[in-house]
């Protein structure tokens, strides 16, 4: 997905993202239990650490499924690292008792790459855009599809212009 033309930004600060993150460790809490929690790389790497913290949770695995290559433009998904053969042999062998973590679910193609490998894991992101929400189970916020989210760690502090130009004042 390109970065849309609309100019319509949701910028999260690490606060924001933190409490997020929490408020959907909250609702995973009810959900599980869960045995193991498999991270998608990278963005998902913060809020399962949180996740982890909250509810106790030892084994962490990663899955590294590379879509946006220039950081604004999705691609051709590309599987760099799959989930550890330990890991897919939980539960029913199809990933039951498994939670998997990401920051966003936005047209929901890394989350389907990642539910063919663990079809039975529970899927849950910090924040979800409309195409990608049939592809989780558990999200916190909901935004347009063309807003673009900038994380904390993608951003630096800098002057922003006001949403109105001719802002007088």
């Amino acid at each position: 997905m390109a970065e849309p033309t609309s100019n319509k930004a949701f910028p999260v600060s690490w606060d924001q993202f933190h409490r997020d993150a929490r408020a959907l460790a909250w609702r995973l809490a009810e959900k599980g239990p869960f045995e193991a929690i498999v991270c998608i790389t990278r963005g998902g790497l913060v809020p399962a650490a949180i996740i982890c913290r909250e509810l106790g949770l030892r084994l962490i695995e990663t899955v590294c499924v590379a879509s946006y290559h220039d950081y604004k433009n999705q691609s051709e998904l590309k599987v760099l690292k799959d989930v550890a053969p330990s890991i897919k042999a939980i539960g029913d062998g199809k990933g039951r008792g498994v939670l998997v973590v990401d920051d966003l679910t936005d047209t929901g193609k890394t989350a389907r790459v990642v539910r063919e490998m663990l079809p039975n894991a529970h899927f849950a992101t910090v924040y979800a855009k409309p195409a990608g929400v049939p592809t989780v189970d558990t999200f916190i916020t909901e935004v347009s599809q063309d807003t673009w989210i900038y994380f904390p760690w993608d951003m630096g502090l800098a002057y922003v212009e006001p949403i109105a130009k001719d802002h007088k004042g």
